[in-house]
């Protein structure tokens, strides 16, 4: 390729997913190898886990227990397995005895601010920052103390996102993604929208989506190609 290929990845994840933060970090691994061949614009799309999750959340182990079935063993083993992914992708998952699940609605909503009213990667900053929040510092990314924190150290107004979390600003627009999302048949995350296109679903290796991307531009090429000779 002479040029790099223009690629837009909406991401359909929630802050409390695992497999969200380490299928972004190899997503983010496979971008790097193929710098000279694509350029990447991501935005962030909401997806609840747990829609009715109330404020103060539920014990993590009880709410697997409820919600999947699993046994006390099955569920350690996943979260051991998830701990071990998590290191391999560079990002440390912390489970303990006193893990919670939260509701992230009001997380989702300031995400989709960042996006909307925000500098290039303030969206994709504030969404690591609650992944960082939740899954290392055990805090509840639904507390409006830890999202105007987490909004400020990414350079974003905390008074401004005092504003939104007072009132119900951005919920009928958050409501709206959801809802076409899951019109377009993504129930679970992480989704990976290609060129509003093509879908990848789950928290892959690098190397998957590092051939996936590269097929998907391959073909942006060969259009470009295309059009360029029929100028």
């Amino acid at each position: 390729m002479t040029n790099t290929i223009p690629l837009q990845i909406d991401i359909v994840s929630d802050v409390v997913c695992p497999w969200c933060i380490i299928g972004y970090k190899n997503l983010e691994e496979a971008i790097s190898r193929l710098d000279d061949e694509i350029e990447v614009t991501l935005r962030w799309h909401p997806f609840e886990l747990n829609r009715d999750m109330p404020p103060e959340g539920q014990d993590l182990a009880e709410h697997i227990k409820e919600k999947y079935g699993l046994s006390p063993d099955q569920s350690a083993d996943n979260r051991a397995r998830i701990t071990m992914m998590g290191e391999n992708v560079g990002f440390p998952i912390h489970f303990s005895s006193d893990s919670r699940i939260y509701n992230t609605f009001d997380a989702h909503r300031l995400i989709y601010w960042a996006g909307k009213e925000g500098a290039p990667g303030q969206q994709t900053a504030l969404q690591l920052n609650l992944f960082t929040a939740y899954f290392q510092d055990a805090e509840n990314p639904g507390d409006h103390g830890v999202l105007k924190r987490a909004v400020e150290e990414v350079g974003l107004s905390p008074e401004r996102a005092a504003e939104i979390l007072a009132s119900d600003e951005y919920a009928q627009e958050v409501r709206a993604e959801e809802d076409e999302f899951g019109d377009a048949g993504i129930s679970s995350v992480p989704t990976y929208v290609v060129n509003r296109k093509f879908a990848i679903s789950g928290g892959h290796p690098s190397e998957v989506f590092e051939q996936a991307l590269s097929e998907i531009a391959r073909q942006g090429d060969e259009v470009l190609a295309e059009a360029e000779n029929d100028a």
